[in-house]
């Protein structure tokens, strides 16, 4: 598929009138939240805050071009990246503890939001890259108007941990055309240790599921841009912790063997990860190599490979 012959999927719902639908249904859920699994049942509208410690008004940490993502992602002109504050998962060795963890960013208003997508495009970038959106959904789809309303005609890229409820990915389908989560643990027990999260694996392999069903195998145009589709990333940490050989036959298995993985080899230790953790030291070369055969002995083979350069911008 060309560039030119691909319109995204939002650019349709929102010429159908469901955007307003979607944006009040989502709303209504943040007065007992239960936009992810945690369910944690406040009441955002009043200003309560749950396990992820957002709010009712969205908090932006950066925007920018970013060449640090997937290949398909980057393409020429970078992913326009919008990170968001706080998260719903809260890793102990977050490589963005400040972000995730301890609430860096400011509150940025709807029409703010919107406009910074409009930027992004402006600029060339490829797509527009919300990272940890799952917290953020009814905010997200309420500046996805305005920024529609203005033009915004580039894939969104829905950038999450893999902790989502197939309830507000529901909500998602029609939106975004391209998800990218990723696959953290297999084992409730290590998932449970390191995000306070035990029915983490389950809960992922449902969301991947869901994800796959709306938007399928990665589509990427004559390019190597992608337009639409699932880019799985799966974090490999040491002493084999996160399950790799598992999170692949799971994926060759149960999603498509045409999947495209970001097996990733950057883990070291941050955020609040105890030295005695057997998360305390960086990857081997033997432990990276292993992930790598451990996906193409499941068939998989579109694995991604990347250049890292990040332009950062602060407002």
């Amino acid at each position: 598929m060309s560039k030119n012959e691909f319109e995204p999927v939002y650019i349709q719902t929102f010429k159908t009138g469901l955007f307003a639908e979607k944006v009040e249904k989502a709303f209504q859920m943040l007065k007992k939240c239960s936009l992810c699994p945690r369910n944690c049942g406040v009441n955002r509208l009043g200003g309560e805050r749950g396990v992820c410690k957002a709010g009712y008004l969205l908090e932006v940490s950066s925007y920018s071009p970013h060449f640090g993502e997937e290949r398909p992602l980057v393409g020429f002109h970078g992913s326009g990246t919008i990170f968001m504050t706080h998260c719903n998962i809260r890793c102990l060795f977050c490589q963005n503890y400040s972000i995730s963890h301890l609430g860096e960013g400011q509150e940025v208003s709807f029409e703010r939001l919107g406009k910074m997508m409009i930027e992004l495009q402006k600029i060339g970038c490829h797509n527009i890259n919300f990272v940890t959106p799952t917290h953020y959904v009814p905010q997200i789809l309420k500046a996805l108007v305005l920024a529609i309303d203005k033009g915004l005609s580039v894939p969104l890229v829905y950038n999450t941990g893999g902790y989502d409820s197939v309830e507000t990915l529901k909500l998602l389908d029609g939106v975004f055309d391209i998800y990218m989560p990723d696959f953290k643990y297999n084992s409730s027990e290590v998932a449970q240790t390191y995000s306070q999260a035990p029915d983490y694996p389950p809960v992922a392999r449902l969301a991947f599921k869901e994800m796959h069903r709306q938007v399928g195998d990665l589509i990427i145009d004559e390019k190597g841009i992608a337009l639409r589709g699932l880019l799985v990333r799966h974090l490999v940490l040491p002493q084999e912790s996160a399950g790799t050989k598992e999170v692949m036959h799971f994926l060759a298995s149960e999603i498509s063997k045409n999947t495209y993985v970001n097996i990733m080899d950057q883990y070291h230790p941050c955020g609040s990860i105890d030295p005695k953790s057997p998360l305390s030291r960086r990857i081997t070369t033997n432990e990276f190599n292993e992930a790598i055969e451990a996906a193409k002995k499941e068939g998989i083979m579109r694995l991604d490979k990347q250049e890292k350069l990040r332009l950062i911008w602060k407002f």
